[in-house]
């Protein structure tokens, strides 16, 4: 378990969510030197906060570093980061105004005021924040104080493929990991990211599991979430990403990009420059047949490349074959994806109906060009 101790604690621990693993990472709160700030400041998104636990509600365990679950009960202590979330079968919630009650708005660790949620969810767990965490000199810790630096990569950016869905439990992970297993499975030196969302250890972890060299998401780049965030900053941390990824001698990537492609973030990102300059190709991920029909048709009114069709829908045989009826491009059961020759024809671009744009080489004209990243990226340039 991740943990840390506070200075005015003793020998009690505090369980440390996912979104704040870094701490532990970089070796705070194992000397006791982290402390707590109680002045009635405003918290900003990415804040971490030490909360007790007053109430069990929908998270009942708390998501660590790699995976792992931390069940939770009433007077624990937690580390977690102050964050607004999105995700329309849970929970909408925002960073509050002050250090009053709160709730656990995802279990990766977000402490957040739920202002809206599913008809099915359950009440969140309640949180009683103790104080802003500070380091030995009494300045509060925010994760972009904390992000992984980003080294410039001098390599050609290699060939990327981005999943985008309908919606939230589309199946957007799971086909992102069974395209990551039969890249790996072909020989390629995959990385893999999670460029939007919710800090959650799921995903990152099952890219891992999948066989991805390296992964990272927007946690490591200093951001709890990215729902709310300026759009700048959305750019930012894709950028960032692809470039981590690049000079870690991948020689394949594969985006997720979170929730659905009208949510707000999403919608936004994937019509600016920096997102058809950094993907080659889309895999879209459908929870139904109308909406896989829908969501190709929007893809390709905005000129973006979607290549092949697959998510939860393929689990239905009559809804799969609705969507082969009704679109020009080829539809992949999620395990189908894991085959090498499968995976490798749609990073190459060779699917009918793909719409790469392809220069001399018969690469995509993108592909030629060296990463575009001017100068270091630290933590404090990523916020």
């Amino acid at each position: 378990m991740q943990s840390a101790r506070f200075n005015a604690s003793g020998n009690a621990a505090a369980k440390v969510s996912y979104t704040a693993r870094r701490l532990v990472e970089l070796g705070h709160g194992s000397t006791g030197t982290l402390g707590l700030s109680r002045q009635d400041a405003r918290p900003r998104a990415g804040d971490l906060v030490l909360c007790r636990v007053t109430e069990i509600g929908h998270h009942k365990s708390l998501g660590q570093a790699h995976g792992k679950r931390n069940r939770l009960f009433v007077g624990d202590t937690i580390v977690v980061a102050y964050g607004a979330r999105y995700a329309p079968d849970q929970f909408e919630a925002e960073v509050p105004g002050d250090l009053g009650p709160c709730d656990l708005a995802a279990g990766g660790g977000i402490a957040g005021r739920v202002v809206s949620s599913h008809s099915r969810m359950n009440p969140p767990t309640r949180l009683q924040p103790l104080g802003l965490v500070t380091d030995e000199h009494g300045a509060v810790i925010n994760l972009a104080r904390l992000a992984r630096p980003v080294v410039p990569a001098l390599a050609p950016r290699p060939r990327t493929i981005a999943v985008l869905g309908t919606s939230m439990n589309a199946g957007k992970t799971t086909v992102a990991a069974a395209l990551i297993r039969g890249l790996s499975l072909a020989g390629r030196r995959v990385g893999a990211a999670k460029v939007t969302g919710t800090g959650a250890p799921g995903d990152p972890t099952l890219m891992a599991d999948a066989g991805a060299s390296r992964v990272i998401d927007f946690t490591d780049l200093g951001f709890p979430t990215t729902y709310q965030l300026p759009m700048a900053q959305v750019i930012r941390i894709l950028r960032s990403a692809v470039t981590d990824l690049t000079s870690h001698q991948a020689d394949a990537i594969v985006l997720e990009i979170a929730d659905g492609i009208l949510q707000r973030e999403t919608a936004a990102l994937m019509r600016t420059p920096e997102f058809r300059a950094d993907v080659d190709g889309i895999v879209f991920a459908a929870g139904d047949s109308v909406s896989a029909v829908a969501g190709v048709r929007l893809l390709r009114e905005e000129g973006l490349p979607v290549m092949a069709l697959s998510g939860v829908l393929t689990a239905s045989p009559l809804a799969m074959a609705e969507a082969v009826a009704s679109v020009d491009i080829p539809v992949f059961e999620a395990a189908e994806l894991s085959d090498p020759s499968v995976a490798g024809r749609i990073l190459t671009g060779a699917m009918a109906g793909g719409s790469l744009v392809r220069d001399e080489s018969g690469l995509p004209e993108d592909h030629s060009r060296l990463t575009d990243c001017s100068g270091p990226l630290t933590a404090e340039s990523v916020a």
